[in-house]
């Protein structure tokens, strides 16, 4: 964990996947044109920064195994991710990526089990240990069944969100911080 965070008393955290959840899941999204925010998901990520809590993105993305974009894409995606929702008064506190998978035809991309690639827990575990996080108040929101067995394994509760507006589904479940 950063110096600077090892003196912060444990927060919880909102763990997010991408495509599907933050943004519509073209199948693929690497390009920031090509990137439009699910409804409701700007808000909501703005919410939990007021409630105080971590916001951080879990996200499999295996186009880079597959050879279909860069490491680089990824990470300038998410950095437009972030300038978008500063300029609506809120941020992502940290993204983790999972760039492997067991079929990449990109050799240094191929594991037979990825232990970051979800359903395992690592990036969950990952952020775990690089941030002051209370596990138990934490969530997951997810929009496949694989999110949220990475979250169970990792010890969070995992929400199941199957599309409309996030900000209101997380209002219809009692999710959605005052």
């Amino acid at each position: 964990m950063p110096e600077s965070l090892s003196s912060h008393p444990p927060r919880p955290a909102l763990f997010l996947d991408r495509d599907g959840v933050l943004n519509e899941d073209h199948g693929y999204v690497y390009r920031w044109e090509d990137f439009r925010w699910i409804p409701g998901a700007r808000e909501v990520v703005a919410a939990f920064n007021r409630a105080g809590w971590l916001v951080i993105v879990v996200t499999n993305q295996s186009g880079v195994g597959r050879g279909f974009y860069s490491e680089d894409a990824v990470n300038a995606l998410h950095a437009r991710m972030a300038e978008d929702l500063a300029s609506s008064g809120a941020h992502i506190d940290a993204f983790y990526y999972a760039p492997h998978h067991p079929d990449a035809p990109v050799e240094a991309y191929r594991h037979p089990d990825p232990p970051l690639r979800k359903p395992n827990p690592g990036m969950i575990l990952q952020a775990l240990q690089d941030w002051p996080i209370d596990r138990d108040a934490s969530l997951l929101i997810g929009d496949k069944p694989s999110d949220l067995e990475a979250a169970l394994r990792a010890g969070i509760k995992g929400v199941l969100f199957e599309g409309g507006d996030l900000r209101q589904f997380l209002a219809d479940e009692a999710l959605l911080p005052q």
